[in-house]
């Protein structure tokens, strides 16, 4: 049983087990032409997950050389290089962005709280706005049982991100179904392998319900009180530490096809309180560097940027920020992606819930600043109507305060970690 409910973001000695292939799913996209829907259907269940197994490299890895009989010289030229992978059939994620039409390009950007307890709710939601995602919080289940996320994804003109919250401990989602995880910290008095391995089986039961990225694991390096807003979310005080065992527990999700999503960029552990209750402020950007930046630094530079995603964090940093906190910082996202060169997709703690936001923004206001900051996606926990917020960012994307470029580029990573698409 939890214990404590947060917002989202607060709410290898032995090889990996190959993934289970995928199901195919059957379902007509409206907005795209016939073409990218057979694209998109030979895709298979990676087109709901938003995680790509690479069987092709897996076997290949597996195989045992053998020898082939002499061949004549033009005979050879013409056999297919052992090597070579086979073509990837989805679309491009630039054709997919082109069939949108621009409200549905901004909804694509926005990821929606919805009611867990609310299945036909929830439905209706993702039907009338075309929301690129929903995040389920709370404590009801319904959506997570007999398969009420089918429903859901059904509604859309697209397949739908679901997110939860699901790191362990304090902060997890399916515990009362499948049970219980260890906190990080927890954790961590394991082996790096035990905690991919515990952290694959958890990916297995969350995309079995309907669940295809979970907000975690939490990167933060932080030695504060177990209590804390941090506290054992984080694995260590020791950046390495963190590196290691934030790494193992996504890679355990990403083999079980679930989306795994670090946070909180730049460093929630030596925060000066907690984002939920109002503005807090963090060491300098130099001292950050020094500890709290380095798993992303690490983890970032080994890791497919279409297969994770981070999330910023609200917090004041002196050197970074200055009048807002970084989730509606441009420098924030600057950082993100020139100096530690990640070209995946990047969202927002929620917007509408926590206070260091709520209190001084609405959020259709946070939406936007989020966005024109440099987010791809606008999270919030909040159930309530989408139209105000789409219509402020479509007025946005009108007048060139969001450039269409960049918003076509946004979407484009959204879509990739959705795996609908290639990039």
């Amino acid at each position: 049983m939890r214990i404590e409910s947060f917002p989202p973001g607060d709410l290898a000695p032995d090889a990996p087990e190959r993934p289970r292939p995928p199901r195919r799913r059957r379902r007509a996209v409206s907005v795209l032409s016939a073409g990218l829907v057979v694209g998109a259907l030979l895709a298979g269940v990676a087109v709901i997950t938003g995680a790509a197994p690479d069987v092709a490299l897996s076997a290949r890895s597996q195989q045992t050389p053998q020898q082939d009989p002499p061949q004549a010289p033009q005979q050879a030229a013409a056999q297919p290089s052992p090597e070579q992978a086979p073509a990837d059939p989805r679309p491009t994620c630039a054709s997919m962005v082109q069939a949108l039409d621009p409200r549905d390009r901004l909804a694509q950007r926005l990821m929606v709280g919805v009611e867990a307890a609310d299945p036909a709710g929830a439905a209706k939601i993702v039907r009338d706005s075309h929301v690129g995602g929903i995040f389920l919080g709370g404590n009801a289940t319904a959506l997570l049982q007999n398969k009420a996320l089918d429903a859901v994804q059904q509604a859309g003109n697209l397949p739908v991100a679901v997110a939860v919250d699901d790191e362990g401990g304090r902060v997890q989602r399916i515990d009362d179904l499948d049970g219980t995880l260890p906190s990080a910290r927890a954790m961590a008095k394991r082996t790096p392998e035990q905690v991919r391995a515990l952290a694959e089986e958890r990916g297995r039961q969350l995309l079995a319900r309907g669940v295809t990225w979970d907000l975690a694991p939490d990167a933060d390096v932080s030695d504060r009180p177990a209590n804390s807003v941090i506290g054992d979310r984080s694995f260590s005080n020791d950046p390495a530490v963190v590196t290691r065992y934030a790494g193992a527990f996504e890679e355990g999700l990403r083999q079980a096809g679930v989306y795994g999503v670090l946070k909180h960029f730049p460093g929630h552990g030596h925060s000066s309180g907690d984002s939920h209750q109002g503005r807090v402020s963090v060491p300098p950007l130099d001292q950050l560097r020094q500890a709290d930046l380095k798993p992303y630094a690490d983890l970032l530079g080994a890791l497919d940027h279409d297969r994770v995603g981070v999330m910023v964090g609200h917090l004041d940093v002196p050197g970074l920020t200055d009048d807002l906190p970084s989730s509606l910082t441009p420098a924030t996202y600057r950082l993100l992606r020139d100096e530690y060169r990640f070209d995946g997709m990047v969202m927002t703690d929620d917007l509408g819930a926590m206070k260091a936001v709520s209190n001084r923004f609405t959020l259709p206001q946070a939406s936007l600043t989020a966005l024109e900051a440099g987010a791809d996606v606008a999270l919030s926990s909040n159930v309530e109507p989408i139209a105000p917020t789409l219509d402020v960012l479509q007025q946005a994307l009108d007048s060139g305060k969001i450039p269409a470029a960049d918003n076509d580029r946004a979407v484009e990573r959204i879509l990739a970690a959705k795996n609908l698409c290639r990039r």
